[in-house]
């Protein structure tokens, strides 16, 4: 549910359920998501800053209206390994901070497995390992899926 900023000014941010009124909730959102932009060096390139900003915004655009689950699709696509770290921090913390549930899709696997306290691997749609980075990693149908499958010493 999107809300415009004529919602937000009306006091309707967080919903009935909100003791906060609109203002306090909205400066209590931005201070955390200022607090997460503090954490990132200050000398990244004016391209990498943009994008880096436009993630986060998006982040707290998403996190307004206190999520209780935060689905991000493929939030790492397109980013150096620094803007990938800094994205990582912001995902924990978002966790962590505020409690969200975070459901991740991403095919960088170092993200994945860093990250994650459970994963669930899918092959041409169909789930073929859950568990933990350890548990998955260690999974043959996953191995044979990913890396292929040897016959003889050769991959298939």
């Amino acid at each position: 549910m999107a809300c415009s900023q004529d919602q937000y000014s009306r006091g309707f941010v967080g919903g009935p359920k909100t003791r906060l009124p609109a203002r306090a909730q909205l400066t209590r959102r931005r201070d955390f998501v200022g607090r997460q932009r503090q954490l990132q060096a200050p000398d990244l390139a004016a391209r990498e800053a943009k994008r880096d900003r436009e993630a986060s915004f998006v982040c707290g655009r998403a996190l307004a209206l206190d999520p209780k689950v935060l689905l991000l699709d493929e939030p790492m696509g397109g980013m150096n390994q620094d803007e990938k770290e800094d994205m990582a921090r912001y995902i924990l913390d978002v966790n962590q901070e505020r409690g969200v549930t975070v459901v991740l899709i991403e095919h960088d696997m170092g993200v994945v497995m860093d990250i994650s306290d459970r994963v669930v691997v899918l092959d041409r749609g169909r789930r073929i390992a859950a568990g933990t980075p350890d548990e998955v990693q260690r999974n043959q149908a996953v191995i044979e899926a990913y890396l292929g499958a040897t016959k003889g010493g050769g991959r298939t």
